[in-house]
């Protein structure tokens, strides 16, 4: 029987050392919280629980300023997903508007940041990334949604500099996975 891998994450591991002394409670001679904490720590790699602890304020010392990290519904990406082939063409117009905003996406960054297109240069690289054959409905969603900007005139056009939402980065990625694979 295959074993599925499902990450584990406790927010404190003290509280869990705590609830699990208290759990294995019946048992005689049940090992106290910091010799708990010691095998929580090595069943993850670590000597003991100081070696985890200074592991630990290292990372957060060397990491980015924390931001808030908003939450992503994978689900969503899977569905999302299923609209792009091997290669990370979009293959078919998604019917749901929030699919269709999360799959302009990835069209987003097949385009070079700073880059000025032409209208004939921006539909090359639409052209070139999906599968359905209307490229001027994708040009018009991505200015829709503010993905991309053109002069009054229609001659240039710029991708527009943002930050993705975690639910597309989440796409990008898995989209960009599976075309390198």
């Amino acid at each position: 029987m295959s074993r599925d891998i499902l990450p584990f994450i406790a927010p404190d591991m003290s509280a869990l050392a705590k609830t699990l002394g208290r759990e294995l409670g019946l048992i005689d001679g049940k090992p106290g919280h910091v010799q708990l904490l010691n095998m929580l720590a090595r069943g993850v790699g670590y000597r003991n629980f100081q070696h985890f602890r200074a592991a630990c304020l290292a990372e957060e010392r060397l990491a980015e300023p924390p931001c808030a990290q908003e939450p992503v519904d994978y689900a969503l990406v899977e569905r999302v997903s299923g609209h792009f082939d091997g290669e990370g063409r979009l293959i078919r117009w998604p019917s749901r508007y929030g699919h269709q905003c999360l799959a302009l996406w990835v069209i987003w960054t097949r385009l070079q940041a700073g880059n000025v297109y032409s209208e004939f240069d921006v539909s090359v690289v639409i052209r070139n990334n999906h599968l359905f054959g209307d490229h001027a409905l994708i040009r018009r969603a991505m200015i829709d949604v503010g993905l991309l900007v053109r002069t009054l005139d229609g001659r240039e056009y710029r991708r527009v500099e943002r930050k993705p939402p975690g639910e597309a980065l989440a796409l990008i990625r898995r989209v960009e996975a599976r075309a390198a694979a």
